[in-house]
């Protein structure tokens, strides 16, 4: 048996202002904070930690201040830690991070604050409004000169005013990411919509007009029927969605039918899509076989009874961000038993961080990304046990800082404590576990993911929009059903999330010196 440590919550913590520091916190933070003061109140820590991960949200880093579009994220100088070569494309699934972001600063969310305008907390809804106004009208534009993809995003160029389809996903378009982008929005406008400000409402029914069309197209974007719905579709991007000419078809087998984070997409054509009762049933058909229940059991944890992953990535736990499914508790119970093993399966394994589908090191010599690494997550429980389990991320820790922020954090602290893992931008896209090389890049998907989950996501908006649209009791009734036909008796719930036991060693790495 191995020895590992355990969690337990102290019974009094000092609440602490998120913008409590007048003066910007040092940028390498995280090894001049013990565990034990996180533990104990994680709330000073998540300050800092907004505060620098909010130095990402920069025009030509992060996004195009010209036209409110995400870029998937930045190379940095291996020595300086500075931006070099922004990544010019992103996807719509950059994009539903990035409305998050600017959901919780228009609902006036003291912490979005800190992350978007630390100097001036009051003008972050400004900020926020002017970059959502800006971006709409991108979208429309968009759709204006892209028809065919009925409202929706493919992986574009957006380092110009207009966005344009990146090579690869000319006549090409993704259903998972647009899944994201859809609740996002969502969200954005019951934010907008019930605020007591007419340009908010007005912005409101624009966003709404928007939404509204990817309604009426998106049955015929990605349903060819017999609840099977495309992953990606092929079409012609100049014809309009009615155009005879047009001919959408599934690209190849592959059919979105996860319970990952692909769910959220499934939702959306299920509750808008005008399906008929049958294919609605049918889309639940044709996802039960992914829904599994398996056992945790290693190295004295266990048995643990969580939902079997694809690779057991965090990436997958993506869709408790953007909608309520922790209103049905044995949802929220077994999501839970799922950050006991994460956790644990690290502290039994003396691995100093969490896994999650990302980018992998840059050369220090060329300063490129070697590859993108998938397969990275717990191949005892998961359906695809080939996994590259050798470089870890701090975004691993959303899902469990999204129900324990003290624990979560001081897993992120653990990853951030390694060499030139903190840079001026906040923290850097992923470590070698064995201290020898570092992602010199910084993203949406390695960052934000975890500011989303301080932030408690945007479910509580989702839901009362849901609830205005008279779906809230669907949701919760199937997702019920689906859950309660595979999980009936959860094991190990008694089990406390682990703390990490083990550190990413110096291997002389030096530390970024504009991050000190």
């Amino acid at each position: 048996m191995v020895r590992v440590l355990v969690y337990t919550a102290p019974t009094l913590a000092s609440p602490a202002s998120p913008d409590q520091q007048s003066q910007p916190p040092k940028c390498r933070f995280s090894p001049t904070y013990a565990q034990k003061d996180i533990l104990n109140n994680p709330d000073p820590f998540i300050s800092d930690f907004l505060y620098w991960e909010g130095e990402f949200h920069q025009n030509n880093v992060s996004y195009n201040s010209f036209n409110g579009m995400s870029y998937d994220g930045t190379l940095l100088d291996e020595t300086s830690g500075l931006a070099t070569t922004k990544h010019p494309f992103s996807a719509a699934s950059k994009e539903s991070l990035q409305i998050m972001i600017y959901t919780h600063a228009l609902a006036g969310s003291q912490k979005a604050a800190r992350f978007l305008s630390p100097d001036d907390p009051k003008q972050a809804p400004s900020v926020a409004f002017k970059i959502v106004a800006l971006k709409l009208k991108t979208y429309l534009k968009f759709n204006e000169t892209y028809p065919g993809f009925g409202g929706f995003i493919p992986w574009y160029t957006g380092d110009s005013i207009d966005i344009t389809p990146t090579p690869d996903w000319v006549n090409r378009v993704p259903a998972l990411d647009n899944g994201e982008l859809i609740w996002a929005v969502y969200g954005l406008i019951q934010v907008l919509e019930t605020s007591n400000d007419p340009e908010y409402r007005k912005l409101a029914k624009s966003w709404q007009s928007w939404l509204d069309y990817t309604k009426s197209t998106v049955a015929k974007v990605f349903y060819p029927g017999n609840g099977r719905v495309c992953a990606v579709t092929t079409l012609d991007q100049s014809l309009h969605v009615n155009d005879p000419r047009q001919n959408y078809t599934c690209e190849g087998s592959g059919v979105l039918n996860d319970p990952y984070e692909g769910e959220l997409f499934t939702w959306w054509l299920y509750f808008f899509g005008g399906l008929s009762r049958k294919d609605k049933d049918l889309l639940w058909q044709v996802k039960r076989p992914q829904l599994v229940s398996v056992d945790y059991n290693m190295g004295g944890v266990g048995p643990i009874t969580v939902q079997k992953g694809f690779w057991f990535s965090s990436h997958e736990q993506w869709k408790v961000l953007e909608m309520p499914y922790y209103d049905v508790d044995l949802v929220k119970r077994l999501f839970y038993n799922a950050e006991r093993v994460r956790t644990c399966n690290s502290a039994v394994t003396k691995n100093p961080g969490l896994f999650a589908s990302v980018n992998n090191s840059t050369d220090p010599t060329t300063g490129e990304i070697i590859g993108y690494i998938s397969n990275a997550g717990i191949p005892s429980i998961s359906f695809q046990t080939e996994q590259e389990l050798d470089v870890i991320t701090p975004y691993g820790v959303f899902p469990t800082v999204y129900l324990d922020k003290a624990v979560g954090m001081a897993w992120w602290k653990n990853m951030a404590d390694g060499k030139k893992m903190q840079n001026p931008y906040g923290s850097s896209e992923s470590a070698r576990i064995d201290g020898t090389a570092t992602s010199s890049f910084v993203s949406w998907d390695s960052k934000i993911t975890t500011v989303i989950a301080v932030l408690d996501g945007v479910g509580v908006f989702v839901r009362e929009k849901m609830k205005r649209d008279g779906i809230y009791k669907e949701f919760v009734s199937v997702t019920q059903r689906e859950y309660g036909a595979v999980f009936e008796n959860l094991k190990g719930e008694q089990v406390k999330l682990c703390l990490p036991n083990a550190r990413i060693p110096d291997k002389g790495l030096l530390d970024y010196t504009q991050c000190r």
